[in-house]
């Protein structure tokens, strides 16, 4: 499947979890999965990540290999599920990166345990009240019955998604991976999430200030379905946050730019050490 990437599970409050580790000793990194990849969406950034933490890539419940549960499709459910996994695998302050769906829940996390992060990544994932998503990540939130999805799909949407990646093709087995991961209802099933934006995005907002912990939001200067006004609405009000858009780069950012999108991983990390050591 991968020669960097090696997925295995934890059982926690009932649900396999899976996630995957690598890189040295040092500061441990959390790696959160996007939708609707898994774990291997980060293979093409490995191994620049790997060279400067312990990295713990995880798949949330109901997205990539772990299992489903419907409470927990909302951002703030899940920023409480961040903090019990960080507990369970013995991650006491890492650093942690949230993507796409990661945005949210991250930033909830972080809200809720004011000290747990070193730093924090998110970006290309919905933020901005009121929201502000384009194209299918628009119609799945505005979609008043799922059930066309469930007809069509999920191998097939996840296909087509796949599709709009630029300048870059996973190899067939992450392909596989990634869509027998959503196939059946699977990926409808996933849909609520971002539905609940309209919800929790509100919330969060008011929380954002609270946030001290340092935050960068990296998202492609091209993403096509959230567009960069989700990235300045978090750089508003997050008091210690930087905005860097990587040029050329669409939604899947972590794949179409790995190398720029690692270093600027990376340089926060050493940006919050040296911060921590001041």
């Amino acid at each position: 499947m991968s020669a960097l990437i090696h997925p295995k599970t934890i059982t926690l409050d009932g649900l396999s979890v899976r996630y995957a580790e690598g890189g040295q000793d040092g500061p441990d990194a959390i790696l959160m999965s996007p939708w609707p990849e898994s774990v291997y969406a980060f293979e093409p950034a490995w191994p620049h990540l790997a060279a400067a933490a312990h990295l713990v890539a995880i798949d949330p419940p109901g997205f990539g290999g772990s299992d489903y549960r419907q409470t927990l499709m909302n951002p703030k459910a899940m920023g409480h599920f961040i903090l019990n996994v960080a507990d369970a695998l013995g991650l006491d302050n890492p650093h942690i990166v949230g993507p796409d769906i990661g945005t949210s829940s991250v930033l909830f996390a972080a809200a809720a345990d004011q000290d747990r992060f070193r730093s924090i990544v998110v970006g290309s994932g919905g933020a901005a009240v009121p929201l502000d998503v384009t194209g299918v990540l628009k119609e799945w939130i505005e979609a008043p019955d799922l059930e066309p999805y469930r007809q069509m799909g999920g191998r097939k949407i996840v296909e087509i998604a796949l599709g709009t990646i630029a300048g870059y093709t996973p190899s067939d087995e992450i392909r596989e991976d990634y869509m027998s991961c959503y196939e059946g209802d699977r990926f409808a099933d996933t849909i609520p999430y971002a539905q609940s934006y309209r919800e929790y995005l509100p919330e969060l907002a008011k929380l954002l200030p609270g946030i001290q912990t340092p935050v960068r939001i990296v998202a492609g200067a091209d993403d096509q379905v959230v567009p960069g006004s989700n990235a300045e609405f978090l750089h508003e009000r997050l008091p210690n946050a930087q905005v860097d858009l990587i040029a050329g780069a669409g939604h899947f950012c972590w794949e179409e730019k790995p190398a720029e999108y690692a270093a600027l991983l990376t340089s926060w990390w050493v940006r919050a050490k040296a911060a921590s050591k001041s």
